[in-house]
């Protein structure tokens, strides 16, 4: 089985990012992007999918965080394309539904070659943290783009908006996980009737 692993970096006018990712890590991160609660959100991806993860992010956070959040997004969801390949062998689909004390999220994903997400994840504050709360649907939205997968989020339970993302980065890891595994039945193959993803 090849090796699973991405290295891509971005560079704008707004922001230098780059990313580090093996799918089939054993959940270490190593995440600095300027914005405590995005670090915070991607240490959860990386522990609770079992990925490896290595993300450097410099931005105009001066202004707002709004370029680093969503080309911290961009970049890895490139990585998860890249480190994926032609997706043979996958699970593909997969969900997640994950409990953060009062909280409960669920997350569906399909490695489907088609970037789409529908985000219910209703926050109270204006920020958890030092990270606008809009720029947690748009971080979502702007990775499953890149990455080419539908991702679907919805809260169920919630009181707490810490909790609420943190859950739903979570379930998104669990599910991402689960989505990614090489199915030992599908060795080589495709898993979609059209022969490619």
């Amino acid at each position: 089985m090849s090796a699973r692993k991405a290295s891509v970096t971005r560079e704008t006018k707004e922001t230098s990012v780059s990313v580090e990712l093996d799918i089939d890590g054993v959940g270490a991160a190593d995440v600095n992007t300027g914005v405590g609660f995005l670090d915070h959100l991607l240490a959860q991806l990386a522990k609770h999918g079992l990925f490896d993860l290595t993300v450097r992010a410099k931005g105009d956070l001066h202004i707002d965080p709004h370029h680093t959040v969503e080309d911290v997004a961009v970049t890895l969801g490139r990585a998860i394309d890249r480190a994926l390949g032609e997706r043979k062998g996958i699970v593909r689909m997969a969900h997640a539904v994950v409990p953060l004390d009062e909280s409960l999220s669920f997350v569906a994903i399909d490695i489907s070659g088609r970037g789409y997400a529908m985000v219910d994840l209703p926050l109270s504050s204006p920020g958890v943290g030092d990270l606008p709360s809009s720029l947690i649907r748009h971080f979502v939205e702007s990775l499953a783009l890149e990455a080419r997968m539908n991702v679907h989020v919805r809260l169920l339970a919630g009181l707490d908006d810490h909790h609420k993302a943190e859950a739903t980065f979570k379930a998104l890891a669990r599910a991402l996980d689960e989505a990614t595994k090489n199915d030992p039945r599908r060795i080589g193959d495709v898993p979609s009737t059209k022969g490619v993803i």
